[in-house]
């Protein structure tokens, strides 16, 4: 008698899409603080441009001839870095390069489209605030800008831009700088 042998059938692994994937209760609190540090981002921007009276008097706003890099800057002169950051200080390629990060990066980080991007740069610009602020005075060495940092360098790696935000759509799905 002659045996017949069939092919075994392909295992199947499972595909995760945009409309299966389950969403874990940490995904949301990412989401949530992507949300929450980009609206800190964009405020900043915000009131700086417009001098809304909270950190910025109606006078000293970017509109109203204000240089929205001096008030911070200036105060470091007696820092460690404080001669290079007090240099820096009120140039108008400064201000344009902090507005338009604060600007891009809150945005980034609101949407959910760009979020490493923004998550790369606005650790960036955090460390430098950290840095001009050196020596500390409230802790030797952690203050808030460095906390900022990490929730950053978290979002980026929690992809947090696809819970509660536009970084599940395909264009985002398909160009990995938009992730």
């Amino acid at each position: 008698m002659a045996t017949t042998t069939y092919p075994r059938p392909a295992t199947r692994i499972p595909v995760q899409t945009p409309a299966t994937t389950h969403r874990r209760p940490v995904d949301y609190v990412w989401a949530v603080a992507r949300i929450a540090l980009g609206w800190t981002f964009l405020w900043a921007f915000l009131d700086k441009t417009f001098g809304l009276g909270f950190a910025t008097a109606p006078e000293k706003a970017w509109l109203a001839g204000g240089t929205p890099t001096t008030g911070y800057l200036m105060g470091t002169e007696e820092n460690a870095l404080g001669g290079f950051f007090t240099a820096l200080a009120g140039q108008a390629w400064v201000d344009w390069l902090f507005m338009t990060g604060l600007l891009g990066i809150g945005l980034a980080l609101m949407l959910g489209v760009g979020t490493r991007v923004a998550a790369v740069a606005g650790g960036l610009m955090m460390v430098l605030m950290w840095a001009a602020a050196l020596p500390l005075t409230t802790n030797p060495f952690l203050d808030e800008h460095l906390v900022y940092a990490i929730v950053l360098a978290g979002l980026a790696m929690g992809n947090a831009g696809e819970t509660l935000g536009l970084g599940r759509l395909a264009i985002v799905r398909r160009h990995p700088i938009l992730k």
